[in-house]
Protein backbone atom coordinates (compact mmCIF):
# COMPACT_ATOMS: atom_id res chain seq x y z
CA UNK A 1 0.00 0.00 0.00
CA UNK A 2 2.79 2.36 0.84
CA UNK A 3 4.74 1.45 -2.47
CA UNK A 4 1.12 2.46 -4.07
CA UNK A 5 1.31 5.61 -2.55
CA UNK A 6 4.49 7.02 -2.83
CA UNK A 7 3.86 6.29 -6.74
CA UNK A 8 0.83 8.35 -6.63
CA UNK A 9 2.85 11.25 -4.66
CA UNK A 10 5.39 10.83 -7.58
CA UNK A 11 2.68 11.61 -10.24
CA UNK A 12 1.51 14.45 -8.58
CA UNK A 13 4.96 15.95 -7.91
CA UNK A 14 5.93 15.12 -11.89
CA UNK A 15 2.63 16.82 -12.70
CA UNK A 16 3.02 19.95 -10.18
CA UNK A 17 6.69 20.35 -11.69
CA UNK A 18 6.33 19.99 -15.50
CA UNK A 19 3.59 23.11 -15.38
CA UNK A 20 6.48 25.74 -15.15
CA UNK A 21 8.74 23.90 -17.03
CA UNK A 22 10.06 25.87 -20.50
CA UNK A 23 10.66 23.84 -23.59
CA UNK A 24 13.90 24.01 -25.10
CA UNK A 25 15.72 22.27 -28.22
CA UNK A 26 15.17 22.07 -31.96
CA UNK A 27 11.25 20.23 -30.83
CA UNK A 28 9.41 23.87 -30.29
CA UNK A 29 11.60 25.49 -33.14
CA UNK A 30 9.60 23.82 -35.33
CA UNK A 31 6.34 24.95 -34.48
CA UNK A 32 4.79 27.84 -35.97
CA UNK A 33 4.21 31.31 -34.33
CA UNK A 34 0.81 33.43 -34.09
CA UNK A 35 2.08 35.36 -36.55
CA UNK A 36 3.18 32.94 -39.22
CA UNK A 37 -0.67 31.43 -39.48
CA UNK A 38 -3.11 33.05 -41.68
CA UNK A 39 -5.13 35.77 -40.42
CA UNK A 40 -8.92 36.52 -41.52
CA UNK A 41 -10.00 36.91 -44.98
CA UNK A 42 -9.79 40.81 -45.73
CA UNK A 43 -12.80 42.10 -46.55
CA UNK A 44 -12.03 45.71 -46.84
CA UNK A 45 -9.29 47.29 -49.11
CA UNK A 46 -7.34 48.16 -45.82
CA UNK A 47 -7.17 44.68 -44.55
CA UNK A 48 -6.11 43.99 -48.30
CA UNK A 49 -2.97 45.99 -48.35
CA UNK A 50 -2.10 44.74 -44.68
CA UNK A 51 -1.86 41.32 -45.51
CA UNK A 52 -0.07 42.06 -48.78
CA UNK A 53 2.60 44.10 -46.73
CA UNK A 54 2.24 40.93 -44.16
CA UNK A 55 3.40 38.78 -46.88
CA UNK A 56 5.76 40.69 -48.57
CA UNK A 57 4.09 41.58 -51.63
CA UNK A 58 2.56 44.38 -53.50
CA UNK A 59 -0.98 45.23 -52.90
CA UNK A 60 -1.37 44.26 -57.19
CA UNK A 61 -0.06 41.44 -56.53
CA UNK A 62 -1.74 40.45 -53.58
CA UNK A 63 -4.66 37.89 -54.25
CA UNK A 64 -6.14 35.98 -51.43
CA UNK A 65 -7.85 32.38 -51.82
CA UNK A 66 -11.71 32.57 -52.27
CA UNK A 67 -13.23 32.44 -48.55
CA UNK A 68 -14.87 29.34 -48.66
CA UNK A 69 -14.28 27.80 -45.49
CA UNK A 70 -11.28 25.73 -46.35
CA UNK A 71 -9.48 28.07 -43.82
CA UNK A 72 -7.05 29.95 -46.20
CA UNK A 73 -7.99 33.17 -44.35
CA UNK A 74 -5.72 35.98 -45.38
CA UNK A 75 -2.77 33.46 -47.17
CA UNK A 76 -2.17 35.09 -50.70
CA UNK A 77 -3.07 32.90 -53.82
CA UNK A 78 0.08 32.52 -55.44
CA UNK A 79 0.38 31.00 -59.21
CA UNK A 80 0.49 27.19 -59.76
CA UNK A 81 4.29 27.16 -60.50
CA UNK A 82 6.46 24.31 -59.74
CA UNK A 83 10.25 24.88 -58.17
CA UNK A 84 11.34 23.68 -61.65
CA UNK A 85 10.27 26.89 -63.16
CA UNK A 86 12.68 29.01 -61.01
CA UNK A 87 16.00 29.81 -62.45
CA UNK A 88 18.83 27.17 -60.83
CA UNK A 89 21.69 29.83 -61.71
CA UNK A 90 20.44 32.31 -58.95
CA UNK A 91 21.58 33.06 -55.77
CA UNK A 92 18.94 31.82 -53.70
CA UNK A 93 19.01 32.24 -49.44
CA UNK A 94 17.30 28.29 -49.68
CA UNK A 95 18.99 27.07 -52.68
CA UNK A 96 16.81 23.68 -52.05
CA UNK A 97 13.82 25.14 -52.37
CA UNK A 98 15.00 27.72 -54.57
CA UNK A 99 12.97 30.54 -52.08
CA UNK A 100 14.08 33.66 -50.73
CA UNK A 101 13.93 35.01 -47.24
CA UNK A 102 10.70 36.35 -46.84
CA UNK A 103 9.08 34.95 -49.73
CA UNK A 104 5.58 33.47 -49.15
CA UNK A 105 5.81 29.90 -50.19
CA UNK A 106 2.75 27.93 -52.16
CA UNK A 107 0.03 26.60 -50.23
CA UNK A 108 0.79 23.63 -51.54
CA UNK A 109 4.31 23.81 -51.43
CA UNK A 110 4.79 20.16 -50.84
CA UNK A 111 3.03 19.26 -54.09
CA UNK A 112 5.45 21.55 -56.13
CA UNK A 113 9.04 20.67 -54.86
CA UNK A 114 11.52 19.31 -57.20
CA UNK A 115 11.00 15.73 -56.62
CA UNK A 116 7.36 16.19 -57.58
CA UNK A 117 5.10 17.64 -60.15
CA UNK A 118 6.91 19.54 -63.03
CA UNK A 119 4.65 22.45 -64.44
CA UNK A 120 6.98 23.95 -66.33
CA UNK A 121 6.36 24.17 -70.43
CA UNK A 122 7.28 21.28 -72.45
CA UNK A 123 9.79 21.96 -75.45
CA UNK A 124 7.72 20.14 -77.73
CA UNK A 125 3.39 20.08 -78.12
CA UNK A 126 1.61 17.15 -76.23
CA UNK A 127 -0.03 16.79 -80.07
CA UNK A 128 3.57 15.89 -81.46
CA UNK A 129 4.64 13.88 -78.70
CA UNK A 130 1.83 11.61 -79.40
CA UNK A 131 2.41 11.77 -82.92
CA UNK A 132 5.79 10.92 -82.49
CA UNK A 133 5.22 7.95 -80.21
CA UNK A 134 2.01 6.71 -82.24
CA UNK A 135 3.52 6.92 -85.22
CA UNK A 136 6.93 4.56 -83.97
CA UNK A 137 4.57 2.30 -82.31
CA UNK A 138 2.10 2.01 -85.41
CA UNK A 139 5.95 1.35 -87.40
CA UNK A 140 6.76 -1.28 -84.91
CA UNK A 141 3.47 -2.98 -84.70
CA UNK A 142 3.39 -3.07 -89.13
CA UNK A 143 7.51 -4.62 -89.31
CA UNK A 144 6.24 -7.43 -86.65
CA UNK A 145 3.92 -8.03 -88.76
CA UNK A 146 5.71 -8.36 -92.02
CA UNK A 147 8.01 -10.39 -90.14
CA UNK A 148 5.44 -12.55 -89.59
CA UNK A 149 3.72 -12.90 -92.41
CA UNK A 150 7.89 -13.40 -94.25
CA UNK A 151 9.88 -14.86 -92.04
CA UNK A 152 13.42 -15.42 -92.69
CA UNK A 153 15.49 -17.89 -91.31
CA UNK A 154 19.52 -18.21 -91.46
CA UNK A 155 20.83 -21.05 -93.48
CA UNK A 156 22.16 -23.58 -91.98
CA UNK A 157 23.63 -26.97 -92.70
CA UNK A 158 23.20 -31.04 -91.72
CA UNK A 159 24.21 -31.32 -87.77
CA UNK A 160 27.51 -32.47 -87.00
CA UNK A 161 27.99 -34.89 -84.03
CA UNK A 162 31.75 -35.76 -82.93
CA UNK A 163 32.36 -38.89 -81.91
CA UNK A 164 31.78 -40.79 -85.72
CA UNK A 165 28.51 -39.33 -85.44
CA UNK A 166 27.67 -40.34 -82.09
CA UNK A 167 27.82 -43.84 -83.72
CA UNK A 168 27.00 -45.82 -80.29
CA UNK A 169 24.34 -43.40 -78.76
CA UNK A 170 22.50 -43.74 -81.76
CA UNK A 171 21.96 -47.09 -81.37
CA UNK A 172 25.11 -48.45 -83.40
CA UNK A 173 26.54 -52.10 -83.24
CA UNK A 174 29.64 -51.87 -81.09
CA UNK A 175 31.01 -54.95 -82.82
CA UNK A 176 31.01 -53.35 -86.29
CA UNK A 177 33.29 -50.34 -87.13
CA UNK A 178 31.07 -47.28 -88.19
CA UNK A 179 31.26 -46.00 -91.64
CA UNK A 180 33.60 -42.89 -91.52
CA UNK A 181 32.00 -39.11 -91.43
CA UNK A 182 33.33 -35.93 -92.87
CA UNK A 183 33.15 -33.15 -91.09
CA UNK A 184 33.29 -29.89 -92.77
CA UNK A 185 35.39 -27.18 -91.58
CA UNK A 186 34.93 -23.35 -92.44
Amino acid sequence: MAVARAGVLGVQWLQRASRNVVLLGARTASRMTKDMFPGPYPRTPEERADAAKKYNMRMEDYEPYPDEGMGYGDYPKLPDRSQHERDPWYSWDQPDLRLNWGEPMHWHVDMYTRNRVDTSPTPVSWNVMCMHLFGFLAFMTFMFWVGDVYPSYQPVGPKQYPYNNLYLERGGNPSKEPEPVVHYEI
